[in-house]
């Protein structure tokens, strides 16, 4: 299923390549303690001092801007209108000095500063083994209305092509002061309205043309304000063929990763972990581990979304309204306040699979502040307050394996206005109670008599019978009811849920378009391995991880199996 046609392997190779510079080409040297702005900047011991200097450098590709390892520089570095290419980019990197034992990252302090690294307007820069904070402005004019850790972003009809992130850690980027707090319905607002800090944002401000071929990759960004990755592009998507892989993001306070206006992205391997943290009181305290809008084209695969918080949303991965043909697969979704599933109005042709869920959904509306309640599975027509319920359109929901344990209610909400709901394959091991409830995105779902048309709800084993409400719209057909004997339930390794009842998981149907929908999903519905990577041959099994008995034991007994040591079923403390 290639949404981005460039393997990653293959991508590694031409980095490094790529990143060697011409013979021509000149590194620039900057120490801040020992270099000084009117050296040549040309060797380590003639190093430039301060990152101001680099706006007077006449940058040419293939250039190295080299930061010393180790040193703390104070202050913004900004690259404007530069034009490389991509067999030579211009590299901004740190660099060794013999005077330190180990090679940390040089680090950029831009404490007060708008951004810590700006890309405007410029083509073909990669950016590594960086360590970017910007904690409050100081003695500095609090100027501006949010701190960037790395802003990528296109003005004055100025595209940008060709921008790697890769090895960098951001972390403590905060726009205001310690001790500031805000009222308790900022968290409310639909994206937060007061100044924030933000680890990194690509930014499309030129309507006629493109940011494209951004590379977001291997870095850390953590104790950020408000939302750790944000693309933001127009509704004519106008940010396309970006790819986020291998990121770690922890105790965001904002989402940890969102994107608005994009098409043709790939956002995988990475893992997200207490988004929406409300542990300093500069932090909005709200957001799901990844959430896209208007968007297009997204393919979400091989992610770990743990412990989401906030009092609406805070899902794991949520789909908000307007977007078509966003795939969420191959992802861990666990203890996440808002849930595992939700899909809002106006979305087409998109679909959770082969995705497995943990203790999702366990907000209580009313409790702490929750103005929603937490749901496994939420279809919502909401397209926004002003505007009339609708769809969300051609659902494919199948082969996740779904676990709630005893001491939580899961909870589902569907609005009578989706239309094309797929629903088959998937294992609901709930222990406890099930309810149909409001989704309540402002005003509840709309649960009349309103009947739904195409839906396909077969083939699904639930753990008990009565499992799913009688009062939901849509009801299971054909269903399997049964224990598939997890190793583990409740642990958060995908080992735990390898079921050793066979007879019960090996009888999957073949998913197909639903009776209406000409078009599927990008790659179509078939699947060629399942969770762990193992082939899915002839029909696809029931749940997200398929048994074939000739592997049971190997798999077992693998390297790779790790059993957790407790079933995990107490609360995470909240972040």
């Amino acid at each position: 299923m290639n949404f981005i046609t460039r393997p990653k392997s293959i991508f590694g190779i031409l980095l490094l390549f790529f990143s060697i510079p011409l013979a021509n080409a000149t590194d620039y040297y900057f120490h801040p303690r020992l270099g000084k702005d009117s050296n040549s900047g040309l060797a380590r011991k003639d190093a430039f001092r301060t990152l101001e200097k680099v706006k007077s450098l006449r940058l040419q590709e293939g250039d190295r801007i080299l930061l010393a390892a180790g040193e703390v520089f104070e202050g913004s570095l900004e690259i404007v209108g530069f034009q490389g290419s991509a067999e030579h980019p211009l590299v901004i990197d740190s660099y060794f000095d013999n005077a330190i034992s180990e090679f940390p990252k040089a680090k950029i302090n831009a404490k007060g500063y708008l951004n810590g690294i700006l890309i405007e307007n410029s083509n073909f820069v990669n950016v590594q083994n960086l360590e970017i904070t910007a904690e409050g402005y100081g003695t500095m004019l609090a100027i501006g209305s949010m701190r960037v850790g790395v802003m990528i972003r296109s003005a004055n009809n100025h595209g940008v092509k060709g921008i790697t992130l890769d090895g960098l850690k951001i972390s403590r980027v905060f726009f205001e002061e310690k001790e500031v707090k805000r009222s308790a319905e900022e968290v409310k607002t639909a994206n937060g309205t007061q100044r924030y800090g933000w680890g990194i944002r690509v930014i499309n401000q030129s309507d006629n043309e493109f940011i494209e071929e951004i590379e977001i990759l291997n870095s850390e960004i953590s104790d950020v304000s408000h939302t750790g990755i944000k693309l933001t592009g127009s509704p004519n998507q106008n940010i396309r063929r970006v790819r986020i892989l291998g990121n770690t993001l922890n105790k965001t306070g904002g989402p940890g990763i969102q994107m608005s206006g994009v098409k043709f992205v790939h956002v995988a391997d990475n893992t997200v972990t207490y988004s929406g943290s409300a542990d300093d009181s500069r932090k909005w305290g709200r957001g799901s581990g990844l959430w896209t809008w208007g968007s297009s084209m997204v393919l979400i695969e091989k992610n770990k979304f743990l412990y989401a918080n906030g009092p609406g949303d805070s899902a794991g991965a949520h789909i908000d309204f307007n977007c078509d043909n966003i795939v969420l697969q191959y992802n861990i979704s666990a203890y996440n306040a808002g849930g595992f599933i939700e899909v809002l109005g106006n979305n087409y042709n998109c679909a959770y699979r082969y995705n497995i869920s943990v203790n999702d959904g366990h907000r209580v509306k009313g409790k702490d502040g929750a103005f929603q309640e937490g749901k496994i599975f939420w279809l919502s027509g909401y397209q926004g307050e002003k505007r009339p319920r609708k769809g969300p359109v051609n659902s494919y929901f199948y082969n996740n394996t779904i676990f709630v344990s005893e001491d939580l209610v899961a909870k589902i909400a569907i609005d009578n206005r989706s239309s094309g709901i797929l629903l088959a394959n998937n294992i609901f091991y709930i222990q406890g109670k099930t309810e149909q409830v409001s989704g309540d995105q402002y005003l509840p779902d709309d649960s009349s008599e309103r009947k739904i048309e195409h839906v396909f709800f077969k083939n699904n084993l639930f753990l008990k019978q009565n499992t799913w409400p009688e009062q939901a719209i849509i009801q299971s057909e054909e269903s399997r009811f049964g224990d598939p004997q997890f190793s583990n339930p409740g642990g958060l390794n995908p080992e735990d849920y390898i079921p050793f009842n066979l007879k019960l998981v090996q009888e999957g149907i073949p998913i197909r378009k639903l009776s209406d929908d000409a078009f599927g999903l990008p790659g179509g519905l078939e699947m060629e391995t399942d969770f762990l990577g193992n082939p899915i041959q002839g029909n696809p099994g029931i749940g997200a991880i398929q048994v074939d008995p000739s592997r049971l034991e190997q798999q077992l007994k693998g390297p790779q199996r790790k059993l957790s040591n407790s079933k995990m079923t107490q609360r995470p403390i909240k972040q």
